[in-house]
């Protein structure tokens, strides 16, 4: 695996589509930098740096012999193989040449203290998301500790809670890169976590901010229990202010000279230690930022913050990855239970469940954590995940809604109360307990009437059927197999950035080299772990869409790609495939060669101008032999006014299907950057104009007689935009993974008030 991307990024030069270069940490930091949101400035230590060490050292090999047919539900050996993996990470001298532009580029930061944190490839994805799971190190001092600290992160990717949540995740080892951001450090006075959902009810018109004094690490390790502010999404009025005792706090140490040693803890004025955090003014000025960054993202964030000298900072962005259907009191039908009882704390992940209490006081005992039982600790680290998965519920002694043991209970879906303060006194190893999550209480004994009320209900989304077929949207193969198991009726966008960018080299530079097989060989590869998973269910392959500043970021891409003004508008789609047919045909090839095998595997072009454009493009596939044919599809993506426009005269040319990028259509209709955070309250798929040119694609698709899909959030976020979808004659909606089934229901519900049956 040889990837050749250069060792450093600046923020400014990575977006959020750069994941597979900067890991999902990097990525995002780099796109709100480049969407003007206070963020301290930085770089990226590329993911192809950890693998040109890894090479350098020769440790791939070794790193596989550990980790293959490793039994990670065996404590003992996976501490071990993980332990032997990270000392021979940290023992091997980092490359010279990577190791002087680690340091030139602290130098030209300005020096000073820094926070150096891991940023996995694999990380903060809707699918996944893989918090905690790898080092930070916070106040590093000097060019050297800083590249000490890279090491240490790239080691972390073996830590064994790491290790375990790959597998069971189904994440190849060795596919998981490691990015490192290196940021000015900022000295928080306070600091905390924004969640721009309730993250317990996925109530989406509420934000929840959690506030401590220092560092935030406190906070998001639910080492101590933050203030709780509620407020209006909409509005911005403050709902609701919970002020937590603090006695301690966690800030730099002066004294501390070693990269792991520059933090320590402080006990808080005395006439603090009850005081609120954050003023009113506060509340409302760190949620409107929070706002914008979900209004950037189109989706729910959970964002970490600091301030300094009275000033906000946004240090990391992730979208959360455990909303369910929003909770309806009405269907607990429990709220008004009446035994007394005998712990509360903060309800954290919903649900009830009985079992015998085991106490841990270090992860070195999670060993002792039974399957069913419920898990109680002073708080939990990712250490702990692998008790926790067999945990029938978690009680912890502190934290809030947005700790560790809060996120990943929601997560795996088991109940978890938080910020008891007693529990771990309270309760006794062997007692049983009740641990209604919803509540944030914990009841003596098996109450069976509230595991009854709360039990499912049988008639659960696996019975829902829709006429319109609901698809998913997938990049990244580790998904594949695991997305196939779901009730998803195939892949209806299969984007090609994420496996182009993990081979890490422009294709024109590996054909320069005489490389081309590489190309067609490792996209085929991708390519089949899709259609395989997937087979017989289609898999639409969106060929590849990559803009001139993307193609850049790639190793010899500088020599290929001209800087253009507005990439989202420049060279890309089908005017790359007429102008290069020569990379055009290595694409061709490796479908040409999936398709030998997997005839599902069909085929979408992106960013279509003209119908000329169109023709040429069709004329360049028939003459490599990719032809039209029963198990053969053709789809064109509309995302172009001009597609909507003369829409009969582009399925003249010969199309089985369309598929709405509603994401470009809008931005071209409206005329609106879609990455523009000033411009975000704008952008909206439900304008008049918008509507319009949806309406006409899909009703002119019903009348030729070919299929309409559309891929985004839209349709899963706006109900009322999918009722009109349905109206109009949509075939299929495809949606992100977390969405599939909250997409299903709309649709069927939408298509019951029409008076259609799927039957």
């Amino acid at each position: 695996m040889k990837i050749g991307l250069k060792v450093i990024a600046w923020f400014k030069e990575i977006g959020k589509g750069d994941i597979a270069i900067a890991g999902g940490k990097g990525a995002n930091l780099g796109e709100l930098t480049r969407s003007r949101i206070p963020v301290p400035p930085g770089f990226v230590v590329t993911a192809s740096a950890y693998y040109r060490f890894l090479e350098e050292a020769g440790l791939m090999d070794t790193i596989s012999s550990h980790l293959d047919n490793l039994d990670v539900q065996n404590s003992q050996k996976l501490d071990e193989a993980a332990n032997l993996i990270k000392e021979m990470i940290n023992n091997v001298a980092m490359p010279a040449e990577i190791a002087a532009e680690i340091r030139k580029a602290y130098e030209k930061m300005g020096g000073g203290h820094v926070a150096v944190r891991s940023s996995a490839t694999a990380e903060d994805l809707p699918e996944a998301s893989f918090a905690g799971q790898q080092r930070t190190f916070l106040n590093v001092n000097g060019a050297d500790n800083v590249v000490k600290a890279v090491q240490g992160c790239w080691a972390s990717l073996y830590e064994p809670r790491a290790v375990f949540y790959r597998v069971e995740q189904g994440f190849d080892h060795l596919k998981v890169g490691i990015a490192v951001p290196v940021q000015k450090m900022v000295q928080a006075e306070k600091s905390g976590v924004v969640f721009t959902v309730e993250p317990m009810s996925s109530d989406r018109d509420k934000i929840v901010i959690e506030a401590a004094f220092g560092l935030g690490e406190a906070v998001v390790s639910g080492a101590l229990t933050p203030d709780l502010y509620i407020v209006d999404k909409k509005s911005l009025r403050i709902l609701n202010k919970t002020v937590a005792r603090q006695e301690w706090q966690l800030v730099r140490n002066p004294a501390g000279t070693d990269y792991e040693d520059c933090n320590y803890e402080t006990t808080v004025a005395e006439d603090l230690q009850n005081a609120r955090k954050l003023s009113d003014e506060e509340i409302t000025t760190l949620a409107k930022i929070a706002k914008s960054i979900e209004d950037h993202y189109l989706w729910p964030q959970d964002i970490e913050w600091a301030m300094e000298d009275g000033k906000f900072y946004i240090v990391q962005t992730r979208p959360v990855t455990t909303l369910k259907e929003q909770w309806d009191g009405e269907v607990e039908g429990v709220l008004y239970f009446t035994r007394e009882e005998i712990l509360s704390g903060l309800a954290a992940s919903p649900g009830v469940a009985a079992g015998q209490v085991q106490i841990v006081y270090h992860p070195s005992e999670i060993h002792k954590v039974e399957a069913g039982q419920i898990l109680v600790a002073e708080m939990t680290t990712p250490d702990y995940v692998p008790a926790m998965k067999r945990a029938a519920a978690i009680v912890t002694d502190k934290g809030g809604r947005t700790c560790h043991a809060a996120i990943v209970s929601r997560e795996l879906g088991v109940p978890c109360v938080v910020g008891t303060v007693h529990a771990t006194k309270t309760l006794q190893d062997g007692q049983v307990v009740t641990v209604h999550g919803m509540q944030g209480k914990v009841y003596e004994g098996e109450v069976t009437e509230l595991i009854e009320a709360a039990a499912p209900c049988e008639d659960d989304d696996s019975d829902v059927e829709t006429m319109a077929k609901v698809y998913v949207n997938l990049a990244n193969p580790d998904f594949a197999e695991r997305m196939a198991t779901k009730r998803v009726d195939g892949v209806g966008l299969l984007r090609a950035e994420f496996m182009i960018a993990g081979m890490g080299e422009h294709p024109r530079y590996m054909l320069k080299e005489n490389r081309g097989h590489e190309f067609v060989d490792k996209l085929v590869e991708g390519l089949t772990t899709f259609a395989a998973a997937f087979n017989p269910r289609p898999v639409v392959y969106r060929m590849t869409d990559f803009k001139t500043n993307e193609y850049r970021n790639l190793k010899g891409g500088e020599e290929f790609e001209e800087e253009e003004e507005n990439p989202m508008i420049g060279y890309r789609g089908c005017s790359r495939y007429v102008c290069e047919l020569d990379l055009f045909k290595l694409e061709i090839e490796a479908i040409k060669k999936v398709r030998e095998t997997y005839s599902n595997l069909w085929v979408m072009l992106p960013f279509v101008r003209t119908v000329k454009e169109l023709e040429q493009t069709k004329m360049l596939m028939e003459q490599q032999g990719l032809v039209r044919s029963e198990d053969f599809k053709l789809w064109m993506m509309v995302e172009v006014p001009s597609n909507v426009i003369l829409l009969d005269k582009f399925i003249d040319v010969g199309l089985d299907g369309l598929s709405i990028g509603s994401n470009d259509l809008t931005q071209l209709i409206l005329g609106i950057d879609r990455e523009s955070s000033k411009l975000a309250d704008g952008f909206d798929e439900r304008d008049e104009a918008v509507l319009w040119a949806l309406e006409k694609t899909i009703t002119t698709a019903k009348e030729r007689g070919i299929s309409c899909s559309i891929c985004g959030q839209a349709p899963s976020v706006y109900p009322e935009l999918t009722r009109n979808l349905v109206e109009w004659g949509i075939t299929s909606v495809s949606a992100n993974p977390d969405m599939v089934e909250q997409t299903r229901r709309i649709i069927a519900e939408a298509e019951q008030k029409l008076g259609r049956s799927s039957g």
